[in-house]
């Protein structure tokens, strides 16, 4: 059950094992390129400790002339021997620039390479992390749908994918960064002097033990970030999807009061983060300059009272140094790190909670997949609730024969769209069966069951593209064009532009397609938004023709046209349903008196059923008053007229 706001905070608690591990294993296809890069990036941080101790080897060996061979000599690199005559001296300045040349020309490439190669990956773990998120997500059932807000499936799919391609991308190199920087010149530290080498690495334990309880500290507040973000860009998502609204009512002020409060919210959570982060590296920095100055002064007494005899020669003692704020810049780093890594779990958690949350409607061990569906639908003691709530459609039983057309009429809430909706099995009824051609519709294989059912909604969604595109929506092979573009040529292309051209003349749609600026190529908008509702609602019956449905649910699906459209629509309908099974829902009982039976619900039940005759006979009964209050409304409204 999501949240009161829709969002998906509860989807955390369902995370299987730790989620950012678990983003790890996406790199797995990809484990070579990510090794390469890895080993360079290594690469990058060994050859950046080579200058400091060039300088130290040029101090130590050609200015100050001391006897000690340094890391360099024994590491075989330059002569052991003592130097003291220039041109000596010159040929091992000369063999240190060629070190350092070296050194810099390895980075170069090893920084290329690394970055390159890390950066590409992280960006495949995100393309394929969201893909699988919304190939999850597009699988996941109605009630899954009904319960969260579009604001946080975005959320999922874009800031929070993002977030954890931004951890891959530039945590994991600090990651690379920090332990090869810390290890390498505790190391070379070490070397030039054990004493020194512990004052300075004695922060490294302090600011990982510190970093770790400032995780744990910091983490639910990082969560109630995460959540106040769901919640705002849910806000804005409801408001902006209804500007029409807004705009019609005139509630600006009030709606900017609601976006200003939950948006003061995050300012408030995000400050107060803020300012927790921001005590928390002054004192990481204040703890480091301590040590800086202890190093300071013991190393620069022992160098004045003992010379080179001393625990550090003056070449370390300059490497010292320089090393320190290379040392501490990535040890700093593991606050943020922190910070970051908290936030990344945290996205993490919610985008593999989606992908752990398995859909309540699937397909059954051993699905049914026929050849051919005739569409005789059976409703048998149908009983079917929302949730927890009160049951909409109850014990309804309805035998409808295949190419048979009912009509569904009642009131407003009466059940009856929602007892269309479990013939697709967009929900699973609580008890009873719904059957199509005599087999439960829970035993089908869901794919096979919904490409013989369409529906035509009320209020039709249009996807934002052409015309062509929205009514070629409903035909497979126009799918396949879509989907294999190389592939494409003018004749399959010429093929789906005339089933396109058919459908849209039989849904009475052809001629004002035709009046558009660009005709079948015209762009019609977000959800449809430059067609007017009837218009709309012609293209969603076209659509819905066009893939030869063997049932075909109209709800309500001329509700936005005139009478005279209505009528045109209504006699082509009457040709492409002839051999087919439809339920008709309808505002206007006109719609449906030619239907070869009509269904009268109120609150969830059947009262009535038969013909528009024999229904009209029934003297007080449902059907009969709502055709005489509608036969009042039209002569009322043709006076008025007058």
């Amino acid at each position: 059950m999501a949240d009161e706001h829709g969002g998906f905070e509860h989807v955390r608690e369902s995370v299987d094992g730790n989620a950012v591990c678990r983003l790890v294993g996406y790199a797995r296809p990809y484990w070579l390129t990510l090794t390469v890069g890895i080993v360079a990036s290594f690469l990058t941080r060994f050859a950046r400790l080579v200058p400091p101790v060039i300088v130290a080897t040029a101090i130590d060996r050609i200015i100050n002339q001391s006897g000690k061979p340094g890391l360099l000599a024994e590491l075989g690199l330059v002569p052991a021997g003592a130097i003291t005559s220039q041109a000596a001296r010159l040929a091992l300045l000369e063999r240190l620039v060629l070190i350092a040349a070296l050194a810099y020309l390895l980075r170069s490439a090893t920084r290329f390479a690394g970055r390159y190669l890390i950066q590409s990956t992280a960006q495949k773990i995100q393309r394929d992390l969201r893909d699988d998120a919304y190939d999850h997500l597009q699988h996941l059932s109605m009630d899954f749908f009904a319960n969260h807000q579009t604001g946080g499936m975005l959320s999922i799919l874009n800031s929070d994918i993002n977030r954890l391609e931004s951890f891959l991308n530039t945590e994991f190199r600090q990651f690379i960064r920090m332990l090869a920087t810390v290890g390498g010149i505790a190391i070379v530290l070490t070397y030039y002097s054990p004493q020194l080498a512990l004052i300075a690495l004695a922060p490294v334990p302090v600011i990982g033990v510190a970093s770790w309880l400032f995780l744990r500290w910091i983490e639910p507040r990082y969560r109630e970030i995460r959540q106040t973000v769901s919640r705002l860009n849910t806000r804005l998502e409801n408001n902006l999807g209804g500007v029409a609204v807004v705009k019609a009512f005139n509630r600006y002020g009030f709606e900017r009061g609601r976006v200003a409060a939950q948006s003061q919210q995050y300012h408030d959570e995000k400050v107060a983060a803020l300012r927790i982060r921001r005590a928390f590296f002054a004192t990481l920095r204040l703890f480091t300059g301590v040590v800086f100055v202890l190093v300071l002064y013991i190393g620069g007494r022992d160098i004045i009272l003992y010379g080179d005899a001393g625990i550090i020669t003056l070449g370390g003692f300059a490497a010292f140094f320089l090393y320190l704020r290379r040392l501490y810049s990535p040890m700093r780093r593991i606050g943020k790190s922190a910070n970051k890594y908290t936030l990344a779990k945290s996205s993490a958690e919610r985008v593999f909670g989606l992908l752990d949350t398995d859909p309540t409607i699937t397909d059954p061990a051993a699905p049914s997949r026929p050849d051919e569906i005739d569409g005789a639908v059976e409703f048998d003691d149908v009983t079917f609730a929302y949730g927890d709530g009160e049951p909409v459609v109850r014990g309804v039983s309805l035998d409808v024969p295949a190419g048979a057309t009912v009509g569904l009429a009642g009131a407003t809430g009466a059940g009856k769209s929602t007892l269309l909706k479990l013939v697709p099995r967009l929900y699973d009824v609580d008890s009873g069966a719904v059957r199509v051609d005599g087999t439960d519709v829970r035993e089908f294989d869901l794919r096979r069951l919904r490409e013989e059912i369409a529906v035509v909604e009320q209020n039709p969604y249009l996807f934002s593209g052409t015309v062509a595109e929205n009514v070629a929506y409903g035909d497979e092979l126009a799918l396949e064009i879509e989907s294999d573009q190389r592939s494409v040529d003018a004749e399959r292309e010429a093929e789906v532009r005339e089933r396109v051209v058919e459908a849209a003349k039989a849904a009475e749609a052809h001629e004002f397609v035709q009046d558009l600026p660009d005709g079948y190529d015209t762009q019609v908008g977000e959800r449809g938004i430059k067609l007017s509702g009837g218009q709309r609602q012609r293209v969603a019956i076209a659509r819905a023709l066009l893939n030869d449905p063997a049932i075909i649910v109209f709800d309500e699906a001329t509700s936005d046209v005139d009478t005279e459209t209505e009528e045109l629509i209504q006699e082509s309908l009457d040709r492409l349903i002839e051999d087919r099974t439809a339920f008709v829902i309808a505002h206007r009982l006109s719609t449906i008196k030619d239907a070869d039976r009509i269904v009268v619900m109120d609150e969830g039940e059947i009262v009535e059923a038969g013909s528009h005759e024999d229904l009209l006979a029934v003297e007080g009964g449902a059907y009969a008053d709502l055709w005489a209050a509608q036969a009042d409304e039209e002569r009322s409204k043709s006076v008025a007229d007058d």
